[in-house]
């Protein structure tokens, strides 16, 4: 049952098209791309494989429709839906990518001059740890450098590893090559956010084999130094590498919940995180996007959607699951949260929290069958817009590919009229 009315006034949509994309999976629309999309000064740039599998990077003035496009005629991988392409700006302008990794190594470029789409050869970061790379991650720091979050290893046997780039000296440094220990027994499936401060937290979820299904508990960090020490949230130091014994669980989720890799995570101007991602709760009819705050009483956990649509979650190899995973941001008038539902024909859906209840928008008209959410934060951070990449592309379980015709990608301008 749709419980709010769909497209209100209150939110303005447009569609920005780039280019024609690869289609056959969700190579492109992974929520574990960081970013798809970003922006430096006034120019927003973007990445994508298109219809022959190349990557093709592109770039715009913000508030123009024509898109500055770049075929590197570099080829991924396209098949596997775990090789998406990673990207960021540093303070200088300068693009870095890395692109095209299920246990690889490290496939990595920056631009060969500031605000340029065009690469310098591919070459290593600083050479330590980069032979076994996935879910490569590139993070903005306030004084213009970056971090890079990636797993070293296996699925149910890896391990978290971190590298810093420096602006000044236009460097990388290894921070940690085992920042999350998984002890050979287990993983990390986590994401991160960087406030205001520079902090940076930290959220993932165990898994203890290559089976989605043993998936279990959420848990927490937080680094106040540019990634050298972690704590956890009361201020407590993680002594050496992070492990399942001394992790802070911030909800208690046992396995075979539904629970899918990964989290999202937003923080206010308070420092505290908001963490979101789905499960069955105990006594549910059907999965549900769950959301846990850091409150003054310590973490909550509440459920924000009232979905129906029941299903299991099992198996080896990428999934197709009804529902995408979602991501979180904090609004002026308190979080939201964009997540993709078959119940409401794959459109995207918008759950916003005011007055203390959750409620829902549908904000597109036609479905856009397995995509996940990734947006551009440094527009949500600055102007309060949400631009979402978007592309409707098929994702079938255990890697196949279908056979899907190319589809148009697009920026999804979001808009929000608070008078």
């Amino acid at each position: 049952m749709i419980f709010a009315a769909i497209l209100t006034a209150s939110i303005q949509t447009d569609f920005v098209p780039v280019g024609y994309g690869w289609a056959k999976n969700s190579v492109n629309t992974t929520v574990f791309r960081e970013a798809s999309v970003t922006s430096h000064g006034a120019t927003q740039y973007t990445g994508y494989y298109n219809p022959d599998g190349e990557m093709v990077l592109a770039k715009r003035r913000h508030g123009m429709r024509t898109w500055t496009k770049h075929n590197t005629g570099i080829k991924g991988n396209v098949a596997d839906a775990h090789n998406g392409i990673s990207m960021a700006v540093d303070g200088s302008g300068l693009l870095h990518v890395s692109w095209d990794h299920h246990g690889h190594p490290l496939r990595y470029a920056t631009g060969v001059a500031p605000g340029s789409l065009e690469l310098r050869a591919k070459g290593p970061m600083n050479g330590e740890a980069e032979g076994n790379v996935t879910y490569p991650q590139f993070f903005n720091m306030a004084d213009g450098g970056l971090i890079f979050f990636y797993r070293d290893g296996s699925s149910g046997n890896g391990n978290l590893a971190l590298k810093r780039y420096s602006l000044e000296g236009q460097t990388w440094a290894q921070l940690h090559t085992n920042l999350i220990d998984g002890e050979g027994e287990r993983n990390a499936y986590w994401q991160a956010c960087v406030d205001a401060d520079g902090a940076i937290h930290l959220s993932w979820v165990w898994r203890e084999t290559g089976d989605v299904a043993t998936n279990h508990d959420l848990c927490y960090a937080v680094s106040r130094d540019g990634g050298l020490t972690w704590e956890r949230s009361d201020g407590s130091s993680y002594e050496g590498k992070i492990n399942q014994a001394n992790a802070e669980v911030v909800s208690r989720i046992p396995q075979q919940s539904e629970l899918m890799n990964q989290t999202s995570m937003a923080v206010g101007p308070d420092g505290r995180p908001i963490i979101t991602s789905y499960w069955r709760p105990e006594g549910a009819a059907a999965p549900q996007i769950m959301v846990v705050t850091l409150t003054d009483d310590g973490w909550r956990t509440e459920q924000a959607s009232r979905r129906t649509l029941d299903f299991t979650l099992r198996g080896f190899g990428t999934r197709g699951p009804p529902i995408s995973r979602p991501q979180v941001m904090l609004g002026e008038d308190g979080p939201l949260v964009v997540y993709r539902d078959r119940e409401f024909g794959d459109r995207i859906v918008l759950l916003s929290k005011q007055n203390g209840s959750w409620s829902q928008d549908l904000i597109t008209e036609k479905g856009v069958g397995h995509w996940e959410p990734t947006y551009d934060r440094v527009v949500w951070r600055r102007k309060g817009e949400l631009h979402l990449f978007h592309q409707p592309v098929v994702q079938l379980d255990r890697d196949v590919v279908a056979e899907e015709q190319p589809t148009l990608v697009s920026i999804l301008e979001v808009k929000f009229d608070r008078d």
